[in-house]
């Protein structure tokens, strides 16, 4: 017998708050690392491409109209011999660069917070064996538990 679905009675979610205007800007793959490159000043596409050398020609070309779109990087055509093309932030673009530098903040904090959890797994834990054992601290390492129980859920 299937269960009858309830009505939701909950209000409408509001429209999408400040947080999620902003993460939708730096979400993009390789947005953030465009911003924290142009924070210093201009930088012509070849000079991003060597910054940011994982990146594809496609998707940085993608990103940078994306960013042009949202009003983040200005675009500006020099009127050399050959035209080239500079990218530059924008004033909105310009004050995303606190929240970045806040988030490689807490990047850092979570790396070393990470490191040090590694070195804190490879102490012993009890073994899941009789009292006796975990009393005298024989037992298997941490991360020999983990992969033992992931065996066993069958991950």
């Amino acid at each position: 017998m299937s269960l009858k679905v309830r009505k939701n009675r909950s209000l409408s979610p509001p429209a999408p708050c400040a947080l999620t205007e902003c993460m939708m800007i730096i979400a993009g793959a390789w947005a953030p690392n465009v911003i924290w490159h142009l924070r210093e000043g201009p930088r012509r596409f070849s000079e991003l491409r060597i910054d940011i050398p994982p990146v594809s020609a496609k998707v940085l070309s993608q990103r940078l109209r994306e960013l042009e779109t949202r009003g983040v990087v200005r675009r500006s055509i020099q009127p050399t011999s050959p035209p080239s093309v500079e990218y530059s932030l924008t004033p909105l673009g310009v004050e995303l660069i606190p929240a970045l530098d806040a988030i490689v903040q807490v990047g850092h904090k979570l790396k070393t917070g990470l490191e040090g959890q590694s070195q804190e797994s490879m102490r012993v834990a009890p073994s899941k064996g009789s009292a006796n054992n975990r009393a005298r601290g024989l037992g298997r390492p941490l991360n020999q538990e983990r992969a033992s129980s992931r065996a066993a859920l069958g991950r």
